[in-house]
């Protein structure tokens, strides 16, 4: 039996699913990144089981994730998708998909690519840690800081160091598998 990160357990498929094939895997492509972003500002006070049971509604209701779409999104739209039962319906957070979405055209806009603006948080390469247990691992680092700082100060919301450092771990900036794991040496 593969020995996985403690915190995936082993009795839903989409928990084992996205452990194995995606958390930690570094994703460079805009749309990708800004999928992550929203869904993990949609996660802040739950868990990431709770939101991965809805990714496909939220890529549904979402327009895959497209910020253009999502920039134009109006109120009436935006009260629409709060009735739908697939998704979290907080207020809050539901509407911050469309401001994040003008911020994140406003970042490309300015640095060409999401991606490149993201990843020179951590100088363009993942960060290997080398944690042990599941208790080492930080909930936010001074690059987490550093990236909320810069991402609220450009108008996002939902991006707390917290939500930022489990982006930054989901999207493969930092690699937070155990070195017992057997995805630790992804590439």
């Amino acid at each position: 039996m593969k020995k996985r990160c403690k915190w995936v357990g082993t009795k839903n498929p989409l928990m084992v699913a996205y452990h194995d094939r995606e958390w930690g895997k570094p994703v460079k492509k805009d749309r990708k990144l800004f999928e992550f972003l929203i869904l993990e500002g949609a996660q802040a006070g739950l868990s990431w089981e709770t939101i991965l049971n809805r990714r496909e509604n939220y890529r549904k209701v979402f327009k895959g994730f497209e910020p253009e779409k999502l920039a134009r999104l109006n109120d009436k739209q935006l009260k629409t998708i709060l009735k739908n039962p697939g998704i979290i319906r907080n207020r809050l957070k539901v509407y911050s998909v469309r401001t994040n979405a003008r911020a994140y055209l406003e970042v490309r806009k300015e640095f060409g690519t999401f991606s490149k603006y993201l990843w020179a948080f951590v100088g363009g390469q993942p960060i290997t840690n080398k944690w042990k247990k599941l208790s080492e691992i930080p909930a936010n680092t001074p690059a987490s800081d550093a990236m909320s700082k810069d991402l609220k100060k450009r108008g996002f919301k939902f991006v707390g160091s917290t939500i930022c450092y489990a982006f930054m771990q989901a999207t493969g900036m930092v690699n937070d598998h155990t070195v017992d794991c057997f995805r630790y040496s992804i590439k």
